[in-house]
């Protein structure tokens, strides 16, 4: 199933060419994604350290939760709206890209490493909480995170470079299906 009949209809709304055109608006909400995305992410990394044992180590992970999960939430949510505009502004260039894919797999997986942890070993933290020893599960949920984080980061970044566009042909056939172009096979020579 492909979504890109949508992602042009998108593309031809009022609302996305005003804000892709828009001098002012367009940088403004890319700015606010990339501030809010260093919070969320910067937060979010000094409990991924911590449950390495490699920051705070003194600071009980329950308090560091508590204190950094309102700023953690916000962040998160600024965020998914101002990448909601940006895709918004560009959305079959968007949906085409190799990056903007990538990047949306590693939020998925980071989403599911978060859920585990808090569904699972975080259930428990009163028993490890100041403990000497950080359990293995939650250390592997502090470094994944930091793994896909930062290949979110990456990713998003590629976004704006047009390496693969579908616009730029030809490219790799694995290329081409993993953006999802749309090629029209060249007819043969006679």
């Amino acid at each position: 199933m492909s979504l890109l009949p949508f992602c042009e209809w998108l593309a031809g709304t009022t609302g996305s060419i005003a804000l892709h055109e828009s001098l002012y608006v367009y940088p403004i909400v890319e700015s606010l994604h990339v501030w809010t995305l260093a919070m969320f992410v910067g937060l979010a990394a000094v409990l991924d350290l911590r449950l390495l044992g490699l920051a705070l180590r003194p600071v009980p992970v329950t308090e560091l939760v508590q204190r950094i999960s309102p700023w953690i939430a916000a962040g998160f949510v600024v965020m998914i709206v101002t990448g909601s505009m940006l895709f918004y502004a560009v959305p079959v260039r968007t949906y085409q890209s190799v990056w903007f894919r990538a990047k949306i797999a590693f939020l998925i997986l980071a989403g599911i490493n978060a859920w585990l942890f808090h569904s699972g070993v975080y259930r428990r933290v009163s028993s490890w909480d100041l403990g000497a020893a950080i359990p293995r599960p939650a250390k592997m949920a502090g470094a994944i995170s930091l793994v896909l984080w930062a290949s979110i980061i990456l990713s998003g970044r590629f976004i704006a470079y047009n390496w693969f566009d579908c616009d730029r042909q030809p490219q790799p056939a694995l290329v081409n299906l993993l953006a999802g172009c749309v090629v029209e096979s060249e007819a043969p020579a006679r």
